[in-house]
């Protein structure tokens, strides 16, 4: 209808502040779809662009993740007080395997097959998440900040 729309999420991931400040519940459920991690080292052109634009996609979340978990320590240690600062159960649903063996071309494909392939792969990620983590919904994070995110973009040989 005449207005154009960017989706935010292709440059960068979007701000979880919102999240945090407007919403009731403490828990935020992330879906990680670009890898922190990588074996080996980027060496061609393409696998050195493709690293570059996962640092610089997840740079904006490795900020803000690092920052949740030193306001938890605070609350934890009795230094912020809730309700004041909120203490924020984070939860993740995690690409995997799979998503660390796409280029970043697979990011702008539109092939039916592999858009099918991506969203089984979701689903299943998703219901594996549910058995394992929904009971802590609420309660605690179902993962560690300080350990998942603890090294910016971390490479291993």
């Amino acid at each position: 209808n005449g207005h154009h729309y960017w989706d935010g999420g292709f440059v960068a991931n979007p701000p979880l502040t919102p999240l945090i400040s407007n919403c009731e519940s403490a828990d935020i459920l992330l879906v990680q779809i670009a890898p922190l991690e990588r074996t080996g080292v980027p060496t061609s052109q393409t696998e050195i662009t493709d690293r570059i634009n996962e640092i610089t996609f997840n740079a904006n979340l490795l900020s803000q993740m690092h920052t949740i978990g030193f306001v938890n320590r605070l609350i934890d240690e009795g230094k912020l007080q809730e309700p004041e600062f909120k203490r924020v159960l984070m939860h993740r649903i995690d690409g995997g395997e799979m998503l660390s063996g796409l280029d970043s071309y697979s990011k702008i494909s539109t092939d039916t097959t592999l858009l099918n392939r991506l969203f089984e792969h979701g689903r299943a990620q998703a219901q594996a998440w549910l058995k394992k983590a929904y009971p802590l919904v609420g309660r605690k994070s179902s993962i560690n900040i300080d350990r998942d995110y603890s090294d910016d973009m971390v490479m291993h040989d």
